[in-house]
């Protein structure tokens, strides 16, 4: 089977820029298969690819190259890297984009990262800094690492090539502060908005192993609404509801309509649960 790269990125859908990307990496290995995951992100919204990333990656088969470029700090002295995992590897900047699929390929808990910050990684994550200029294209634009870059890499990655050939082995990287549910002094459970679907859907940081064994008795609030119950499909009873997403997460969804646009929501909005 033809190696597997995909991209994700903020450049949006209306310029060259992917266009570009491909076609560097086509230039190097045109046998290769590749699968566009989103170039719709929010600019520079790292969290939101974090996140985006960590919900499809597994589904893919093993090896897949993902490549994963919302860089606001593309051209600074921001490293570039690779994580190779158990099951796939990953060509990113070092800016946290990659942080929940570290913490899904770890053992020990992260609630504790509070703030932007370098951590240790476990040995079996293998990271290597991107240095060996050899493998860049030429001249390398200090305002597209994505085309320069992070797509001949891939490319090359996808051919065979180990990922020590690329640079320097690192034992840290970047991390973002992921929001956690938490319960509150009246135990109900505080979590968090992580991402806004096509659709308008509220997609939570409350996993259905987080919620109450009896969820007819559960209620949902967001902002002044309060939802009764959980759903198991968009399609069930008539406006606001919640149910569990197919990324494993609750949502907030409106009934044939947009929650986002009906609660006025964003992400990073409080969901309390009683």
């Amino acid at each position: 089977m033809s190696a597997i790269i995909t991209l994700t990125t903020d450049l949006g859908l209306s310029d060259a820029y992917v266009a570009a990307m491909k076609g560097v990496i086509l230039s190097i290995n045109p046998d290769v298969r590749l699968i566009d995951i989103s170039h719709t992100i929010k600019s520079q919204n790292i969290p939101q690819a974090a996140f985006v990333v960590s919900t499809v990656y597994s589904f893919f088969p093993q090896k897949t190259i993902h490549v994963v470029v919302v860089d606001p700090g593309v051209g600074t002295d921001r490293r570039a890297i690779i994580i190779r995992t158990h099951s796939a590897d990953f060509v990113a900047p070092d800016n946290g984009v990659l942080s929940y699929v570290i913490q899904q390929s770890s053992t020990k808990p992260m609630e504790d990262i509070t703030s932007v910050q370098q951590i240790e990684l476990e040995p079996k994550l293998q990271v290597v800094e991107l240095t060996e200029q050899r493998f860049w294209r030429s001249p390398v634009s200090p305002t597209f690492h994505g085309r320069d870059i992070f797509a001949p890499v891939a490319a090359l990655l996808s051919l065979g090539f180990p990922p020590i050939d690329f640079g320097e082995a690192i034992t840290s990287v970047t991390m973002l502060p992921l929001p956690h549910p938490h319960r509150t002094l009246d135990s109900s459970l505080m979590g968090h908005i992580l991402h806004i679907d096509n659709f308008g859907n509220l997609i939570t940081n409350i996993k259905c192993d987080d919620l109450p064994q009896t969820t007819s008795a559960m209620t949902t609030m967001i902002g002044n609404h309060s939802i009764a119950g959980l759903s198991h499909t968009y399609a069930e009873g008539r406006g606001l509801l919640t149910l569990i997403g197919s990324s494993g997460y609750l949502e907030v969804s409106l009934k044939g309509g947009n929650a986002s646009t009906f609660l006025n929501a964003k992400i990073g909005d409080e969901v309390r649960i009683r």
